[in-house]
């Protein structure tokens, strides 16, 4: 007799039998792990759930404060726009000075390193984590991202796990970034490729205010 899609009862002999999303069968203690697993991952979940209404209070001291508790480590000055979501923030670290717009999307499934006076534009995705599509199971590949100081990135980007931003590079609007960008190198498309170099010299600027309610 089957309780859910993973648990399996067996009365002669009397057993349990414990199956994973492929229909293989566990031992014991490895269904045991599974299912302590899937609870902590629901307990997950629900926490994500109120951080992500929380993202739409309009007053920044009370989002802050919640992604502090979240495990989201923050630089002085650094500040998320309302509507961001996220995955696993406690693997988020964001550099002095940054600033991440409107409804953008930070996974930290792996870590995700954001350096100083980093511009995101609105609905940017940077994702860490994705399914290998040659695996038999469609098994998570999980990689860091890491963008180095005065990065810019355009409105609706998207940044792919393994990639690393180069200090003062710029990422057009738009463009999906699979590769990693030297530093200064200005990318678009899809996939981004380098169109160009950022002529500023010395990067030594600071962003200007974010806004207040927003």
């Amino acid at each position: 007799m089957k309780i859910g899609s993973n648990i399996q009862l067996e009365f002669f002999p009397p057993r349990v039998i414990f199956i994973d999303r492929m229909g293989r069968r566990l031992g014991k203690k490895e269904g045991i792990k599974k299912i302590f697993s899937r609870f902590l991952n629901w307990g997950v979940d629900f926490w994500l759930m109120i951080l992500n209404w929380i993202t739409w209070c309009p007053f920044w001291t009370v989002r802050k404060f919640f992604f502090a508790l979240s495990g989201v480590k923050m630089g002085k000055g650094a500040k998320l726009h309302c509507g961001c979501w996220f995955f696993s923030p406690w693997k988020i670290k964001i550099g002095e000075g940054s600033i991440i717009g409107y409804r953008s999307f930070l996974d930290g499934r792996a870590p995700l390193e954001i350096g100083k006076h980093v511009d995101i534009a609105s609905e940017v995705m940077i994702y860490n984590s994705e399914h290998d599509i040659h695996s038999e199971d469609m098994k998570a590949r999980e990689e860091p991202v890491r963008i180095g100081d005065y990065v810019f990135i355009g409105p609706r980007a998207i940044i792919l796990p393994g990639v690393t931003i180069g200090k003062g590079a710029v990422v057009a609007a738009g463009a999906v970034v699979t590769k990693d960008v030297p530093p200064k190198t200005i990318v678009a498309g899809v996939p981004a490729k380098p169109i160009g170099k950022r002529r500023v010299k010395k990067l030594a600027y600071r962003l200007g205010r974010s806004r207040l309610f927003q």
